[in-house]
Formats: C-alpha cells, structure tokens, sequence
C-alpha cells in the first residue's frame, strides 16, 4: 500500500442478536470472503477481521479500508454482502488513519485458520474534554517509540487513529494485537504511555483471528 493511501475509513459493524443471526452470516459468509478478496487483492481494503464473541461466535467485523475518500466508503458498502444481506444490524464508520509501522505480512492465501482466538482487537476512545488534544500529543512520540518494535516483532499486526474527518483531530485508537485473552490485552495496554498519560478513556475489546487473504503491505511494512 502506498504512503498516500494510509487514510481511508474504518468500518465497525455489529451482527443482529436474534436467533436466525448466525445462520445470515454463514450464508452470506462466501460471497463475503470473495468481496474481500478483491479489495484486498488492489489494495482498496487494508484490513478485515471478525470480532469474536467471548464463546468463539462471530458477532460482527472489523474492515479498514485502504482506499480513500467517501466513494470508496460507499462503493465497499455497497458491494459487501454482509451490509446488504442484514448480517450486519449495526454500522459505524469513521475516518482512520493506519499508523505507518514496519509491520509484519498479513497472512496470505494458503495460510492456516486458527481454529480460535489468536489477537484481539483493542477500540479505545479519548477522552473528550478540552485537554484530551493536548494529552495525546504530549504522549504520541512515546507511544509510537514502544509500538514500532511490536510491529516488527509482530505483536502489533495493525494500528491508527480515529479522526474527527479525513485529516483531521484525533480521536481514539484501533490496535489489534497478539494477545488470546482480554487479561493478556489489558496487560499490553497498561504499560502504553496513552494509558498511563490518561489518553485512551474507554477501552473496549474483541478476540478475533484473521482470515488468509491477498492482503497487500501495510503502511511503513518492508
């Protein structure tokens, strides 16, 4: 992925809780897997990922989107079976920008599925008084010190920031790490300089483990 292309949107979807919720996505899951495939494959999706329930179940997704701009945000949208088809009940999406990292490659076709929770997905908001701003930028030059060697390392498999608009004020984080358990997350986070500088103020996590994808490098990747 180019340098220029490191903005882009993030997409936070959650499934429907009724019963016939796992059945929608299992029909929908293959028509899923070949949309991503082909945003992937040119670059137009950075990441995807589910987000797992504490008993394994699927219980929505993760995607950022490498493309930017609003078209694209509407184009994936429109072409994802799981908005269309209602397995996905509830959507957020906001701008985001992936840190540029050495990151690790993602896990191309061919790979192993985990058959469990391998990472978790860390979504942590900043505060929303008149010093949040300020604490976050008295802090980033240490947080990105101790991310960078996670990312080589492969502890770190993606991270950036939530913004207000394209280009615009920070607002939170995404991290998704190589922790199998929220306890092992929670013990990640409390050494980083947005937790212990009071930057990040709501912290929620998800398991997940990543699908085998023609994933392209990652911004600041070899």
């Amino acid at each position: 992925m180019r340098e220029d292309h490191a903005m882009g949107h993030a997409v936070l979807a959650f499934d429907g809780e009724d019963e016939g919720a796992p059945a929608r996505r299992q029909a929908a899951r293959e028509r899923h897997l070949q949309v991503l495939a082909a945003w992937a494959g040119d670059g137009r999706l950075a990441f995807g990922t589910p987000l797992l329930a504490p008993d394994g179940r699927a219980m929505g997704s993760l995607m950022i989107l490498g493309a930017p701009g609003e078209d694209a945000l509407r184009a994936y949208l429109a072409e994802e079976p799981f908005n269309q088809e209602g397995v996905w009940q509830r959507v957020e999406t906001f701008p985001f920008r992936i840190a540029s990292l050495p990151y690790r490659p993602l896990p191309q076709p061919g790979a192993p599925i985990a058959p469990g929770r391998t990472h978790t997905v860390i979504l942590a908001r900043d505060g929303t008084d008149a010093e949040a701003p300020q604490r976050r930028l008295a802090v980033r030059e240490q947080h990105m010190a101790r991310v960078k060697p996670m990312a080589a390392d492969g502890t770190l498999a993606i991270g950036g920031a939530i913004l207000d608009a394209p280009g615009g004020r920070m607002l939170g984080s995404v991290a998704v790490i190589a922790r199998d358990t929220d306890a092992g997350a929670r013990d990640w986070m409390a050494e980083d300089p947005y937790v212990t500088g009071q930057v990040w103020q709501q912290v929620t996590l998800w398991g997940t483990r990543f699908a085998p994808l023609p994933w392209q490098p990652l911004p600041g990747a070899a």
